[in-house]
C-alpha cells in the first residue's frame, strides 16, 4: 500500500517563499551579468582607429583640399587664399618671437574667467527661474531673447559704459553666456521627475538642501548641455569684443590678432587667427566638457565605457 505524505500549510509556504527566494536571486544575477562592464584598459589600436584616425583623416582631407585649390590655381590670388605652407611659416614665426603663447593666453584667461563669472552669476538665476513660478514668467522670455541676441550687438554700449578695458569684455562675456547658462539649468530642471522632488521632501530635502542633494543632481545633464553652450558664447563673445574695441593697453588677443591681419591685408595672418581660435574652442571642448559630458552620462547609465 503506498503511503501518501502530508505537507502543513506552513511548509507549503516555505517552500513557495525559498522557491521565490531562488527566481530573485537567479534574476538579480541574471541582472549583474547585464551590467557586468569590462573593467579593462580599452586597447591602444582600437582607442586609435576610433577617436584619433577619424578627425586625423578629415584634417588631412581639408588640408588637401586647401593645397589643391593652390597648386592647381583655382584660387590664383596669393592675398586670397595663401598656402598652408604660407600660414605654417607665419605660425612659426610667432613661436619663435615668443608671441604665439602670448595671444592665446590672453584670450584664454579672459574666456575662462568671464565664464566662471557667468557661472557664478546664471547658475542661481537658473534655479530661480525654474524654482518661482512668478520670477520664470517676468524673466524667462527675456533671458531666452539675449541667448538669441548676437553677442556683437553688446560690444558697442559696453564700449560707451565702461570704456576700451577688460571690464568691457567681461560684460560682454557675461550677457553673451550668462542666458545660455541659466537657461539649460531651466530646461534641466523641468525634466525631473515629480517624483524625485516628493521623495527628497518626504526624507526632509526641503529649501537649499532639497536644491543641492535632489534638484541640481537630477538636472545636471540639462545643466551641463547649459555649460557647453555658455563656453561657446563666452568665446564668441570675447572674440567679438577683441576684434572691434581693439586698444593697445588691453593686448593683443586672438581677435585682435584677427583684425590686425585685416588691416594689414595679411591673409595668411588672418588664417592664422582663425586657426588659433578654433584649435583653443576644440581644446578647451574635449579637456574640460566633454569628460565632464561624459561622467554624466555615465554616471546616469546612459553611456556604456567601451
Amino acid at each position: 500500500m503506498a503511503s501518501t505524505e502530508t505537507t502543513t500549510p506552513a511548509e507549503d509556504a516555505g517552500g513557495r517563499a525559498g522557491g521565490d527566494a531562488g527566481d530573485l536571486a537567479g534574476l538579480e544575477a541574471g541582472l549583474d551579468a547585464l551590467e557586468t562592464r569590462q573593467s579593462g584598459r580599452t586597447p591602444f589600436r582600437q582607442t586609435f582607429t576610433q577617436k584619433i584616425l577619424p578627425p586625423a583623416v578629415a584634417v588631412l582631407l581639408v588640408l588637401a583640399v586647401w593645397q589643391a585649390l593652390v597648386s592647381f590655381e583655382i584660387v590664383d590670388d596669393p592675398s586670397k587664399l595663401p598656402a598652408p605652407s604660407d600660414v605654417w611659416a607665419v605660425v612659426q614665426d610667432a613661436w619663435l618671437q615668443g608671441e604665439l603663447l602670448g595671444y592665446i593666453w590672453t584670450s584664454v584667461s579672459r574666456g575662462l574667467l568671464g565664464f566662471c563669472l557667468a557661472l557664478v552669476i546664471g547658475t542661481p538665476l537658473g534655479l530661480l527661474v525654474a524654482r518661482v513660478k512668478l520670477v520664470r514668467a517676468a524673466i524667462g522670455p527675456i533671458l531666452s531673447g539675449l541667448q538669441s541676441l548676437p553677442s556683437v550687438a553688446w560690444v558697442p554700449p559696453a564700449v560707451i559704459w565702461l570704456g576700451l578695458n577688460n571690464s568691457m569684455m567681461y560684460a560682454v562675456i557675461l550677457l553673451g553666456a550668462v542666458p545660455s547658462i541659466a537657461n539649460g539649468l531651466v530646461s534641466g530642471v523641468d525634466q525631473i521627475s515629480p517624483l524625485f522632488l516628493r521623495a527628497g521632501r518626504t526624507l526632509g530635502a526641503t529649501g537649499l538642501k532639497g536644491t543641492w542633494h535632489i534638484v541640481l543632481p537630477a538636472a545636471l545633464p540639462g545643466y551641463v548641455a547649459g555649460l557647453k553652450q555658455g563656453w561657446a558664447f563666452s568665446w564668441r563673445s570675447l572674440m567679438a569684443a577683441e576684434i572691434i574695441a581693439s586698444f593697445p593697453d588691453l593686448g593683443v588677443g586672438l581677435g585682435q590678432l584677427l583684425e590686425n591681419g585685416r588691416n594689414a591685408s595679411d591673409m595668411a595672418m588672418v588664417f592664422e587667427a582663425i586657426l588659433l581660435i578654433l584649435v583653443v574652442g576644440i581644446a578647451i571642448d574635449l579637456i574640460i566638457f566633454s569628460p565632464l559630458e561624459r561622467w554624466v552620462l555615465r554616471s546616469r547609465g546612459l553611456l556604456v565605457k567601451s
